[in-house]
C-alpha cells in the first residue's frame, strides 16, 4: 500500500496518472459496509492527507464500484474508468425513456468532474413514473457530449467539473426509481467524502506541525499561542477521527448483523451520515482557520504545496450543506433517531 501512496504523491497535479492509480486502488481496496469500513475511509483520508484533489479522483471511482456491486453487478467486470454524476442544477435537467427493453438517457447533467477523461458513469436521471433512477452509461457514447467548464477556482484546478450533454445515450437501469437515494450505500458514500475532507484537514495540520519544528531547529521556539494551537488541532482532529472510526465500526455490525434494510435501518444510515459529515466538515473548518491565522499569508504566497492544499480543501468541504443538513439532522433526531 505505501508503494501506491508513494506513486500518488508522484502524480500530484495528473489527472490521468491519478486515475490509473484510482483503477489499481478500486481492484484491491474494500467497499463499504462490508466488514472494513473504516480500512477504506482510511485509505482515503491517507490519500487526501497526500492531496486533497487526488482523493477528489479516487473517491468518486471508488463510490461507482461500490454502487454497482449494491446493485448486484460485479465490479470485477466494469472496466475503465467511472465517476458518479447525480448533481441537479437550474436548466439541467436529464431525462430516462424507455423504449421496449431499453433506456435511452437525453438532457444535461451538471458539475460531471473529470468527465472528459472517464470511461463511464453511474448517472441519475428523471424517469416518467415522476422520480429519479441510477443508470450505468458509457462516457465514450457518440451521443456524449462534453461541455467546456467555467472554472475559474484557484482549487481543485485539475478537476474541473463541467456540464455533460446526452442525446439518446443508452443506459444500463442500476435497480428501480428512487433506489439510488434511498439504499443505505447512498448515506455510506457522503461519509466516504467527509473521510477525503477529514484527510485534507490532517494534511494542513501536518503542515503547522512540520513550520513549528523547523523553527525549533533554527532556534525559535513556538510560544504559547502556537502550542495552544498545536494542541487545539490535535484535540479537534482526535476527536473527529473517533468519531469517523466508530460510525464505521457501526455500520460493519449492523450490515453484517441484519437481513435486510428496512426504513428505520435507512433512516439511521442517514442520520449517521448528516453527523459524521457536519463533524468533519466543522473539524477542517476549525483547522484552516487555526492553521490559517497562525501560519500567516506567507506560505500562502510561496509555499506551493501548502498554498494548493488550503486551497483544495477549501472549496472541497462547500460540498457540505451546513445548517440544512443539521435541520435534517434535527428533524430526525426529533423523531427518535438518536443515541442519546
Amino acid at each position: 500500500m505505501d508503494a501506491l501512496f508513494q506513486a500518488v504523491s508522484a502524480a500530484v497535479g495528473d489527472a490521468p496518472a491519478l486515475l490509473a492509480l484510482a483503477r489499481q486502488a478500486g481492484k484491491e481496496w474494500p467497499r463499504p459496509g462490508e466488514g472494513t469500513t473504516g480500512l477504506l475511509w482510511e485509505l482515503l483520508a491517507t490519500v487526501a492527507a497526500i492531496d486533497v484533489a487526488a482523493a477528489r479522483v479516487f473517491e468518486p471511482h471508488l463510490d461507482a464500484l461500490a454502487i454497482l456491486a449494491q446493485a448486484g453487478h460485479d465490479p470485477a467486470h466494469a472496466s475503465g474508468t467511472w465517476g458518479v454524476f447525480a448533481a441537479e442544477g437550474q436548466g439541467s435537467r436529464l431525462e430516462a425513456e424507455a423504449r421496449g427493453s431499453s433506456v435511452f438517457l437525453t438532457g444535461s447533467k451538471p458539475w460531471c468532474s473529470l468527465a472528459p477523461l472517464l470511461d463511464h458513469a453511474v448517472v441519475t436521471a428523471h424517469t416518467d413514473d415522476g422520480g429519479r433512477a441510477a443508470f450505468a452509461v458509457d462516457l465514450r457514447h457518440a451521443g456524449v457530449t462534453c461541455g467546456d467548464p467555467a472554472w475559474v477556482a484557484r482549487g481543485l484546478r485539475e478537476i474541473p467539473s463541467g456540464p455533460v450533454r446526452f442525446d439518446r445515450v443508452p443506459a444500463e437501469p442500476l435497480q428501480g426509481t428512487n433506489w439510488y437515494f434511498s439504499r443505505p450505500g447512498f448515506a455510506w458514500g457522503g461519509m466516504g467524502v467527509a473521510a477525503c475532507w477529514l484527510g485534507g484537514a490532517v494534511g494542513i495540520a501536518r503542515d503547522y506541525r512540520d513550520a513549528l519544528r523547523a523553527g525549533t531547529l533554527s532556534g525559535r521556539e513556538p510560544d504559547q499561542i502556537a502550542l495552544a494551537s498545536l494542541g487545539e488541532l490535535d484535540r479537534v482532529l482526535s476527536a473527529a477521527l473517533q468519531h469517523l472510526a466508530g460510525t464505521a465500526e457501526r455500520i460493519d455490525r449492523r450490515e453484517q448483523g441484519s437481513t435486510g434494510h428496512g426504513t428505520a435501518g435507512q433512516a439511521s444510515a442517514w442520520s449517521d451520515a448528516l453527523r459524521v459529515r457536519g463533524t468533519c466538515a466543522a473539524a477542517v473548518e476549525r483547522v484552516l482557520s487555526v492553521v490559517g491565522s497562525n501560519r500567516g499569508p506567507a506560505p500562502l504566497a510561496f509555499d506551493e504545496k501548502y498554498a494548493k492544499r488550503t486551497a483544495d480543501l477549501a472549496l472541497y468541504v462547500r460540498q457540505h450543506h451546513g445548517m440544512r443538513d443539521d435541520a435534517q439532522l434535527g428533524a430526525l433526531a426529533l423523531k427518535g433517531d438518536a443515541s442519546w
